[in-house]
């Protein structure tokens, strides 16, 4: 049912198989309302949507069960149908059951369904939440035993911000052999700008089903949310937004909302944007400027799915969503989910890429290739060597190329009277192991100096405050520690210095000596005897 092409952070571009037809994901499905349609479901397609959504319950009110719903829509591509759900969270209950839900999206043909949850919201007690739990479970269990194999069943994850009922949900949902998943509740929490709460819902339910199984979003929207909801590992994800916000009078922009009446320009060059302007726009009839601004958000919506595509096949899906969650201050605090799901993220990032890695935020130290660099060196990089020379990272790459490497490498190798090194002077019988310490990679010994992503890196090289790089200090102190140097040098400057003195605090026992540049020849010789 789904194909990983290509992955990156827990975001994928894959296919998602239905009866209708195959579908590419990351996708934003439209929601289109069965009976009025304000934007033409061929104008859809015709954008490039090739699957929609839309509300199974009003489908039944309106027209029974007796017609296929790719005839209602007039639409051949897949379909995914919504069982109600919606109508539950707004009126508290619809007038049918949810075994009579079931069995009518799988006669009227939905490519994608979803059992008639009981959605939890956001701020509902938790005993409540607890009970909406279990009634969503009971009608996914009843789904489940119809046998229906030519619907893709979604299973519908609820307990909003109640993360442990998150995680019960999906566990006891993986259990019932779900293979597609669907988080449910997010609307309410990114209309209060609850983006943090949002990404650690996703990922708790994400650390349950595997990264195999594909993962809808309900009622993600905005093109705000897209970045992050696919790069924690969701690969659908539908919204009304575009013609809601239409409504309003609302324009959207990729890093936020405008109102209509408030722009002097329309920052944008899609189609409708192109053809007119915002004192045109704001005269046309209510009718037609509902349906202008729908399409433009559309357009909006798209651009944002198809970057995110881009930024996941190019390996960048990290820096393409730092700077998405720059634009909103409740957006930026979900860096801290990032950071604290490195090991999660780091199952889909491949272990190399084409292009050099962006670092210029101390958020950048979590990023999955070097949290597995630092790993890689601190667990597998042995040393018989007894004193480690720590220099400060040189902007030459590789390490063995830089003007300082070389010249400390002559003076090593004149102490020990031996003129037989290689030429990168890793074959040499000294004591001296030569590394260079990082804000973003940690330790980086000269024999993995060229080993991606030591070498593959562009980083900001001035006003680093290397106190917001604890992950460097803890690499330090555990590679000297692994490798048992009873001698450490370290070369330091006025701004590294005050930072890296807490090696010297953490590493009881060993001979840790700070020296300038100028110094560092004339203190390695003194150190060595020379």
């Amino acid at each position: 049912m789904f194909e990983i092409r290509h992955s990156d952070l827990a975001g994928r571009i894959g296919r998602l198989r239905t009866r209708h037809g195959t579908v590419e994901t990351p996708a934003f499905l439209p929601v289109v309302h069965p009976v009025r349609q304000e934007v033409e479901v061929s104008e859809l397609e015709r954008m490039g949507f090739d699957m929609l959504i839309t509300n199974a319950y009003i489908t039944l009110k309106e027209y029974g069960d007796v017609r296929d719903i790719h005839d209602i829509l007039n639409y051949s591509k897949p379909i995914m149908t919504d069982s109600g759900g919606y109508q539950v969270l707004v009126y508290g209950s619809v007038d049918v059951d949810s075994l009579t839900m079931a069995r009518f999206q799988a006669r009227i043909g939905s490519d994608v369904a979803v059992p008639l949850d009981k959605p939890t919201g956001f701020g509902l007690p938790r005993g409540k939440a607890e009970q909406y739990v279990e009634l969503t479970l009971k009608a996914a269990e009843e789904a489940m035993m119809m046998g229906d194999r030519s619907t893709v069943w979604a299973a519908p994850i609820q307990g909003g911000e109640h993360l442990d009922l998150v995680e019960y949900s999906s566990r006891r949902l993986l259990e019932m052999g779900y293979e597609f998943f669907a988080l449910g509740s997010p609307t309410e929490l990114m209309e209060a700008y609850e983006f943090y709460t949002l990404a650690r819902m996703i990922v708790t339910a994400r650390t349950v089903v595997p990264l195999s199984k594909p993962m809808h979003l309900f009622g993600a929207g905005h093109p705000l949310t897209i970045p992050l909801a696919v790069a924690l590992g969701c690969d659908t994800f539908d919204s009304a937004s575009y013609i809601l916000y239409a409504k309003d009078g609302r324009y959207m922009l990729p890093s936020g909302t405008a109102c209509i009446d408030d722009l002097g320009y329309l920052p944008c060059i899609c189609p409708v944007c192109s053809s007119t302007d915002a004192k045109e726009l704001r005269e046309m009839s209510r009718d037609e400027r509902i349906a202008r601004i729908a399409l433009h958000n559309l357009y909006t919506i798209k651009r944002e799915v198809d970057g995110v595509k881009q930024a996941i096949v190019e390996g960048r899906l990290w820096e393409y969503v730092v700077q998405r969650s720059l634009a909103h201050p409740r957006l930026a605090e979900v860096l801290q989910v990032l950071k604290d799901s490195a090991e999660y993220l780091e199952q889909c990032t491949p272990v190399f890429k084409d292009r050099a890695l962006f670092l210029s935020l101390p958020v950048d130290q979590y990023r999955p290739e070097l949290t597995r660099f630092r790993r890689l060196v601190c667990s597998n990089v042995r040393s018989d060597r007894k004193m480690l020379l720590l220099l400060k990272e040189p902007e030459e790459h590789p390490f063995y190329t830089s003007s300082k490497y070389r010249s400390v490498r002559a003076a090593i190798d004149t102490m020990a009277g031996d003129d037989n090194t290689s030429s990168h002077g890793r074959d040499n019988a000294g004591s001296v192991q030569i590394a260079y310490y990082s804000p973003f990679l940690g330790v980086v010994p000269e024999e993995l100096s060229d080993l991606y992503p030591a070498s593959h890196t562009v980083r900001v090289r001035h006003g680093l405050v290397y106190d917001e790089f604890p992950t460097m200090l803890e690499a330090i102190v555990q590679f000297v520690r692994s490798n048992g140097f009873s001698k450490v040098l370290v070369e330091v400057d006025d701004e590294s210095i005050r930072s890296l003195r807490m090696v010297r605090d953490a590493l009881q026992g060993v001979d840790v000596e700070y020296v300038n540049s100028d110094e560092l020849i004339e203190c390695l010789s003194r150190s060595r005897g020379g």
